[in-house]
């Protein structure tokens, strides 16, 4: 961002169809905020400056990503495992970290991780979630306070091994991460904690889910915490962006002043 006083952001489009709802998102920014659509050659180009047409449009978001061309990213509905995929080769990474703020029906927000099927699935996975998640949950002036989720009550114990194996990584976790382990009861977690770490991926994508399209909460999008660039995932189902690219914005202005 230096020799520049506003924000460059980029978002990723897959069809014409998706093409009214991202402008919509990008009109509720500060005019300060430029935002460029990356999408597809399917889509016909239009004399609108903010419309970048390309064979593969995750290639070119990441790619002006990592060159500096823009400051922030938000995937939009460009498809998840190739857009995440390439940006882990082009940031040199083996895995991704996202950490997701969601907020409840209540208008209480909170971050969750894991929230993607293949991570957060070892004790060391999680704890790292928690070092990183710690500095959004400052950032955004949320609770500080940590709670780890598992698979069941401590009166649970010997039910099943996969449940005793799920309360000793969240006794480990919240040991080493310095968290609190809240069993099974989300419920408590999310109104104590700014930062709730699921007992593995799946069980984190099904909360996230379950909250934002049956629950009448709302997911604002997850940032990747283990790369440098600001880059916000997204799922395609939202419909609305308009949270994601603040995020996005707030993030970049953010690192701008370390």
């Amino acid at each position: 961002m230096q020799g520049r006083a506003g924000v460059i952001l980029g978002i990723g489009v897959a069809s014409a169809d998706d093409l009214a709802g991202l402008r919509r998102a990008k009109d509720e920014l500060d005019p300060g905020v430029e935002v460029r659509i990356y999408g597809p050659e399917t889509i016909q180009k239009s004399t609108s400056p903010d419309l970048v047409i390309s064979p593969d449009p995750a290639t070119a978001l990441v790619d002006d990503l990592v060159q500096h061309r823009i400051d922030g990213a938000v995937r939009g509905t460009l498809a998840a495992s190739h857009t995440l995929r390439i940006l882990r080769d082009a940031v040199g990474v083996d895995h991704l970290e996202r950490v997701a703020l969601l907020e409840t029906a209540e208008g209480r927000l909170f971050f969750l991780a894991p929230v993607g099927v293949d991570e957060g699935w070892t004790v060391a996975d999680k704890v790292a979630l928690i070092r990183r998640g710690r500095d959004l949950v400052r950032f955004f002036g949320l609770p500080d306070k940590v709670g780890i989720l598992s698979g069941g009550r401590l009166g649970d114990l010997g039910r099943h091994p996969a449940v005793d194996r799920s309360m000793a990584d969240a006794e480990l976790t919240a040991r080493l991460g310095d968290g609190v382990h809240f069993e099974i009861l989300i419920e408590d977690a999310v109104q104590e904690c700014g930062l709730v770490i699921a007992p593995e991926g799946i069980t984190g994508n099904l909360i996230f889910r379950t909250l934002t399209y049956l629950g009448g909460g709302n997911g604002h999008g997850a940032l990747v915490t283990n790369i440098e660039p600001v880059f916000i995932d997204t799922s395609r189902a939202s419909g609305d962006y308009t949270q994601a690219l603040k995020l996005a914005e707030a993030l970049v202005r953010a690192r701008s002043k370390r």
